[in-house]
């Protein structure tokens, strides 16, 4: 099997793959758009995407490429993210004069940096972050990645577990091009649109409410070509093909402009 992921090898998202798939493949992606793309054009058989961050908040391109996307989501996972300072093998702390990583990594260390007077300077992927410094060699700079980025470049980890915060998890989807059918608990991802009228996405949440379906996440997104109009990401306990959950999207469906059922998945269990 073949499971694309974002970034460089060594990267938090195949570090996630491994948990989620086991023994699989990982087929590196330079960027989300590439990733979604391998899945359709068949070069991978799933993706795992990151959609959100415990500190950070939502990832929203990946939201609108799930909705451009003829994919399904077909499961989750939550990854406890460990951030490690790394640099040139005999670097010490006094030495570093700047930091560099994916944005998400420097903001969740921000007052770590802060607080040593590290700059903070944004590249593309965080596994990428030890691959440019071993390349450049420079001895004033660190890299912020997982320990196992660290271990593939042979570098020097001069710090463990720096994120501001230890709540730090990442919670991933697995998406691919066919849906499946979830045992047991399940939750459930939609997406739909609303006529810009008062009382319009509290009658939306209400099919919800009425049926004491329990909502796990709400995100909302510029609806592109209109604006001041949006989309509504939704998240809820339950699988489509139950008959609460059938009901609740039919009588949603009275109201929505637009409605897509982005996929019903096992719920992750820590």
């Amino acid at each position: 099997m073949k499971v694309s992921f974002q970034g460089e090898s060594g990267a938090y998202s195949e570090q996630a793959v491994f948990n989620y798939y086991g023994s699989v493949e990982t087929v590196p992606c330079e960027s989300f758009d590439v990733m979604f793309d391998s899945v359709m054009a068949g070069k991978s058989d799933a993706a795992l995407a990151p959609i959100e961050n415990s500190l950070a908040g939502s990832i929203h391109q990946n939201y609108d490429l799930l909705l451009h996307h003829n994919l399904h989501i077909v499961g989750e996972y939550f990854l406890r993210v460990q951030h490690c300072l790394i640099t040139m093998p005999g670097v010490k702390m006094e030495d570093i004069k700047k930091a560099i990583s994916h944005p998400q990594a420097l903001g969740q260390c921000a007052v770590y940096l802060r607080t040593r007077r590290i700059k903070a300077e944004q590249v593309y992927d965080t596994a990428g972050s030890v691959k440019m410094l071993k390349e450049s060699g420079a001895l004033d700079v660190a890299a912020i990645a997982s320990k196992r980025a660290a271990e593939l470049y042979g570098m020097q980890i001069l710090e463990e577990s720096i994120e501001d915060n230890p709540e730090n998890y990442t919670r991933f989807l697995a998406i691919q091009r066919e849906a499946t059918i979830p045992e047991g608990k399940a939750k459930t991802s939609i997406v739909f649109t609303l006529k810009n009228v008062p009382g319009a996405l509290f009658k939306a949440l209400s099919v919800f409410a009425l049926r004491d379906i329990d909502l796990t996440k709400i995100e909302s997104r510029p609806l592109q070509g209109k604006p001041w109009e949006y989309l509504f990401y939704i998240d809820f306990i339950g699988a489509m093909h139950e008959e609460t959950s059938k009901r609740a999207l039919d009588h949603l469906g009275e109201y929505a402009l637009m409605l897509r059922v982005l996929g019903s998945y096992p719920r992750f269990k820590r």
